[in-house]
């Protein structure tokens, strides 16, 4: 699957603002050349993936403690425009650098911030990070003191049926301690796929992988080995779903669900982000209406800070 597809993929279950009675949409054919945008799903799901990685940079550069940049070629990409973040994977596909997997974000110190910015200026700015090896990047990547790969999840997490439902022994887990299959609460997700290049991108740098789940109103953190811990010794088991990308193609994948039990408290909003009306206009005049997220506000908790001072 081209990348532009792979990273707007969304569950089948997510996509809910179809216009399900519609049998023919005469205005499918929009100026993404060459996918196509089905619906206005695709592009809610680029916005709230630019807002959520945004709100983590925020409120982790606010601490005056840590410096976050993002890393990872979804995390790079433009992020203000639909076109010209499919353009950005258009260059990386062509570059053969497509299938690059590197975690989202990476943590430094706030004293290495100018060495930092340095390095980035000297190579054109974070979007050009995608685009060089691995191994011309490590004097920065050697000062990082976690990278981070992001999830986001369309919830209120506080108000999840299941959030404060303590966990039981359950039959499926062998008597081990859970909650039962159909529990609706806040998780931490892992996608099967990125499971072997995430854990060697972490062998060979020699970073700890830390995952980042963000929600409307909260988020959680996981480190990387916790959660290969988690699935090793039975008590988080894969769940099959299927995924549809903007082209109208879908696959099944393996991803794991991590109760926030496991995880520890990253961020508390202090400001809701604001849903307003956005749109894309194709080649021929065209309208595709969507919600974008905007605004909003996250304040990191003195635990996570812990958690980095201590690393």
């Amino acid at each position: 699957m081209h990348p532009f597809e792979r990273i707007l993929s969304v569950l089948e279950t997510d996509v809910d603002l179809e216009l399900r009675s519609v049998k023919e949409i005469s205005w499918l054919d929009f100026w993404l050349n060459p996918r196509r945008l089905r619906s206005s799903d695709f592009l809610m799901r680029w916005s709230q993936g630019v807002w959520s990685e945004k709100r983590l940079l925020d409120a982790i550069n606010k601490t005056n403690k840590f410096y976050a940049i993002a890393y990872g070629p979804s995390g790079t990409a433009p992020t203000d425009d639909v076109k010209a973040f499919e353009l950005y994977f258009e260059r990386l596909e062509a570059a053969g650098l497509g299938n690059i997997k590197r975690p989202d974000l990476l943590l430094f110190k706030k004293s290495d911030k100018s060495l930092v910015n340095k390095f980035l200026t000297n190579i054109g700015g974070e979007t050009e990070l995608p685009f060089i090896k691995e191994d011309k990047l490590q004097s920065i990547v050697s000062k990082a003191i976690i990278a981070v790969e992001c999830e986001n999840s369309l919830w209120v997490g506080g108000k999840m049926p299941d959030y404060n439902t303590p966990m039981k022994a359950q039959k499926r887990l062998g008597g081990k301690i859970g909650l039962p299959k159909n529990a609706v609460l806040p998780t931490v997700i892992i996608k099967e796929e990125d499971r072997i290049p995430l854990r060697k991108w972490q062998k060979v740098n020699r970073i700890p992988i830390h995952i980042w789940h963000v929600f409307f109103d909260r988020a959680f953190g996981l480190p990387f080995n916790d959660a290969e811990r988690l699935i090793r010794v039975g008590l988080i088991q894969p769940t099959i779903q299927t995924f549809q990308a903007p082209g109208g193609a879908t696959t099944q994948k393996a991803i794991y669900k991590f109760y926030y039990h496991y995880a520890y408290p990253l961020g508390i909003s202090e400001e809701s982000p604001k849903l307003v009306p956005a749109y894309i206009e194709d080649k021929n005049g065209h309208i595709l209406p969507y919600v974008k997220f905007e605004g909003g506000s996250l304040k990191i908790t003195q635990e996570a800070i812990n958690i980095l001072n201590r690393l």
